[in-house]
């Protein structure tokens, strides 16, 4: 599996950066709130304007992609993310800062969706082993993200945001010079493909699915550290943790649960324990020490997550891998986009507590959702029998091979 092409590095290392900007800014939304006078539903729409444009932008990346190519889609994305990040830092009002940061969610969505894609159509071996090698960037990112943010954040709240700028740079570098040129698709994509996937119900299932599990994602995410009350270096080495767990179990714990019991009652205990963790966050909110654990301990169930929803949604519906990814991310992203800014109100005019209690809800229901859709999903895991079997075809080839 990590025996790869150059190109599927140099696009791996740049997805390492990309998703360094979801938990980048985590550290620092205190210290932006107290400098900037902003409250924390101000603050949380650093995630809301994210979240709310790359979802609708998703539905343009296969548009762009099967007309300009992927290298060239990928470069643009990368070259805005830069512009956006540099602009938020230099931003002296909260708006500003939030408008910004939907520039950058605009270049996400151009990368994101075409990286996966190019990942899983230039990687060597099989769907699963491309899938497993994009989560780890996912984790690797998520959990540098808040570590490289708390730390950037000690010195002042914009270095983070710089700091992204200069990565993305590195990052747009290496994927010029080192992925080969694309051309266009045989089929040029239009802005009904994805609307016509949601139509297949297994897809549609897994979006909704996605949809009510990021009210929780981002609930712990873009609330927990007003609670917390630490400093922008604190609270990024708690994110840390978090994100390293996520990256284990994302690359190590979802294939075995995945071999052992199947993807979805893989998936649904994920998901139950997700909720069961917020709810205990809505217990005891006013305890640092619980809240730090289960921060921690909730990144295992969402590593899980991650890699078996993506691994579903590549093979929910027989349609293109870039428009399948669109329409999920569209529906999972533009839909939990409300959930950050919902978090900091119910957190400023109902009670803190109330936040955790909204996202353990919306995980619990996506569970029954995603029950509905078994019938429908069961080709998933015979897929995964499949590849399990090339898998293990090849290794004893190699062995052979090795032997003579």
């Amino acid at each position: 599996m990590f025996h790869q092409p150059k190109a599927v590095w140099a696009v791996g290392f740049a997805c390492v950066i990309a998703f360094m900007g979801i938990g980048l800014v985590d550290p620092i939304l205190k210290p932006i709130a107290d400098q900037l006078g902003a409250s924390p539903s101000q603050v949380s729409l650093l995630f809301t304007s994210y979240l709310a444009v790359m979802g609708v932008a998703m539905l343009i990346t296969g548009v762009v992609a099967s007309r300009i190519g992927a290298k060239r889609t990928l470069l643009i994305g990368l070259a805005i993310i830069i512009v956006g990040a540099s602009l938020a830092g230099s931003s002296d009002t909260i708006n500003g800062i939030v408008g910004w940061r939907g520039v950058w969610g605009l270049g996400n969505a151009l990368f994101i969706a075409t990286a996966l894609a190019t990942i899983v159509s230039s990687a060597r071996g099989s769907v699963k082993q491309a899938i497993i090698l994009y989560e780890c960037a996912l984790g690797l990112g998520i959990a540098a993200g808040p570590l490289i943010g708390g730390e950037l954040g000690s010195i002042s709240w914009r270095a983070p945001f710089y700091g992204v700028s200069v990565l993305m740079a590195i990052a747009l570098i290496g994927t010029a010079l080192l992925l080969p040129g694309t051309p266009r698709a045989a089929r040029a994509t239009s802005l009904a493909d994805p609307f016509r996937a949601l139509r297949h119900r297994g897809l549609l299932t897994v979006g909704i699915t996605a949809l009510l599990y990021n009210f929780g994602f981002f609930t712990l995410l873009a609330f927990t550290p007003f609670p917390l009350d630490m400093t922008a270096r604190q609270v990024g080495l708690v994110f840390f943790g978090w994100g390293l767990a996520l990256a284990f179990s994302s690359v190590i714990v979802a294939p075995r649960l995945q071999r052992r019991f199947g993807t979805l009652p893989s998936l649904m205990v994920a998901l139950g324990g997700l909720s069961v963790i917020l709810a205990v966050m809505a217990l005891y909110t006013d305890n640092k020490t619980v809240l730090v654990v289960c921060v921690v301990v909730a990144g295992l169930f969402l590593g899980v997550n991650n890699t078996l929803v993506t691994e579903t949604v590549m093979k929910a519906a027989p349609v293109e891998r870039g428009v399948a990814s669109a329409a999920y991310s569209f529906v999972r992203f533009g839909g939990g986009a409300a959930a950050p800014w919902l978090a900091g109100k119910l957190g400023e005019n109902v009670s803190i507590h109330a936040p955790f209690w909204v996202g353990a809800v919306a995980v619990a229901l996506s569970v029954g959702v995603l029950a509905t859709g078994r019938r429908v999903l069961a080709h998933v895991d015979s897929e995964v029998e499949d590849e399990s079997a090339l898998e293990r075809a090849q290794d004893e080839a190699l062995f052979v091979t090795v032997g003579d």
